[in-house]
């Protein structure tokens, strides 16, 4: 099956749920870590800086937990462009959990492939084009100082808060982020003139 490409990011509670979308759709999967998002500054500005270049879908559980995680996603998005996709609430656990959830109810993870599918054609979850030009790969941010060399936490730090991003993004998330806000020619006029040579 190939997976569903959509150009907003979409927002879930927890990594199972981003693990569960990965194998699912093509997009930018940002979890909030369940109520971590109350207090996470830098996931909240994360949401906001990609949401005003993509637009936002949310999908949370079906339970309190996930409506007052999706009231909330929706109140720091205000003027943003956000969608919903609700999964249905279905009954039952989930396979790795020994018992059920507090309402009984099967979170994101646990609902069938079709369902979550369907909520985000519901939602109306944009079909993105294919990505054009090279990707910014790990590789790139070795050989400009960014990662894996000596210096390259303070100088990527340095970078990240000049151009509005969480300086403790992982590697992983960094180039998804990257790669889905800039071009690579894009990328490269992003670095201060001194960063566009290998330290």
């Amino acid at each position: 099956m190939s997976k569903l490409r959509i150009e907003e990011i979409i927002v879930v509670e927890g990594k199972y749920d981003a693990v569960k979308l990965s194998d699912l759709v093509d997009a930018l999967i940002v979890p909030t870590k369940g109520f971590s998002i109350f207090t996470s500054e830098e996931t909240k500005q994360l949401i906001l800086r990609l949401g005003k270049k993509r637009g936002i879908i949310v999908l949370t559980d079906s339970d309190a937990a996930g409506f007052r995680i999706r009231n909330y996603v929706n109140k720091i998005a205000a003027g943003l462009p956000v969608k919903n996709a609700y999964v249905p609430a279905l009954a039952g656990k989930e396979k790795r959990k020994s018992q059920p959830s507090k309402e009984g109810l099967l979170g994101v993870e646990g609902v069938p492939a079709e369902a979550i599918l369907q909520a985000l054609r519901t939602a109306g979850a944009h079909p993105s084009a294919e990505r054009q030009g090279r990707q910014i790969t790990y590789t790139d941010l070795f050989e400009l100082g960014l990662s894996g060399t000596q210096g390259s936490a303070e100088r990527r730090r340095i970078w990240l808060s000049a151009i509005g991003l969480p300086p403790r993004l992982s590697k992983k998330a960094l180039c998804e982020t990257l790669n889905s806000l800039y071009s690579y020619e894009e990328f490269l006029q992003t670095l201060p003139e001194e960063f566009r040579e290998a330290p």
